[in-house]
């Protein structure tokens, strides 16, 4: 089966992870059917393009599910702090989302800047195939802007 690329920015990042933005019903089973086996959702279930019940969907596409719910406004070291622990606890195949994948490819720039001692700028290119958190026009960028500033690799941009 190929790649759901119809999903909210779809991102292969490797042979073991993928990312996207929010997910409808019928996308568990469809992640499920790609060899996916763990699911890590970023977004808040109170948002109105959350996936309702979750939790429940993914079981019943078998798949591993965890929820670490990032405010949107206001994200937090330790949210990146879950974040890394959720992907690096598991070593199958794995989903992360949110509702843009903005959340998911801010998270993704650190970790590979931090974790896996990528160039800046590669990490760079790969968060801005979906956004670049400096010059969108959204509510809340400058707080992910600076989320994404926040490097402790000691290499600056």
């Amino acid at each position: 089966m190929t790649d759901p690329e119809d999903l909210r920015n779809f991102v292969r990042i490797d042979d073991r992870i993928t990312t996207s933005g929010r997910l409808q019903p019928a996308d568990p089973a469809r992640l499920a059917a790609i060899g996916v086996r763990h699911v890590i959702n970023l977004a808040l279930d109170e948002h109105p393009e959350a996936l309702p019940e979750a939790a429940t969907r993914m079981a019943e596409a078998g798949l591993r599910y965890t929820h670490i719910p990032i405010p949107f406004d206001a994200p937090t070291d330790a949210h990146y702090d879950a974040f890394v622990s959720a992907l690096e606890d598991s070593d199958a195949p794995v989903h992360v989302h949110c509702i843009a994948n903005f959340r998911v490819s801010a998270m993704f720039y650190r970790y590979h800047c931090e974790r896996r001692g990528m160039k800046q700028a590669d990490a760079r290119a790969m968060m801005e195939r979906v956004w670049t958190p400096e010059t969108i026009n959204i509510p809340h960028a400058p707080a992910w802007a600076a989320f994404v500033a926040r490097d402790t690799t000691g290499e600056t941009e």
